[in-house]
């Protein structure tokens, strides 16, 4: 089964045009590896990006994301081989020994 992505973003802090640009990115990116991408309104200041239920970014602890660092993460949990290009920091399947 493909994955599923979910952005849990804050509407009191109104995060709706960086969960949706978050979500344009991911998308474009892994067009053909994943099988949702939604978005979940939240509150008290929650961004929370989610691959099958586990966290990959939660802005409490880490920040807002660069795209590339959220790319990267989905990445090294949905398809671990696939190259982000010039901005791609390897995979640990990516490097050799």
């Amino acid at each position: 089964m493909s994955p599923v992505v979910q952005i849990e973003y804050c509407t009191q802090c109104r995060w709706l045009p960086r969960a949706a640009w978050l979500a344009q990115e991911l998308l474009t990116t892994f067009e053909t590896e994943l099988a949702e991408l939604s978005l979940r309104p939240g509150t008290g200041g929650v961004f929370v990006v989610r691959v099958d239920d586990e966290v990959v970014w939660d802005r409490r602890e880490q920040g807002f994301p660069e795209p590339t660092a959220v790319k990267q993460a989905v990445r090294d949990r949905v398809a671990p081989g696939k190259s982000l290009g010039h901005s791609d920091k390897a995979s640990p399947e990516q490097v050799s020994p």
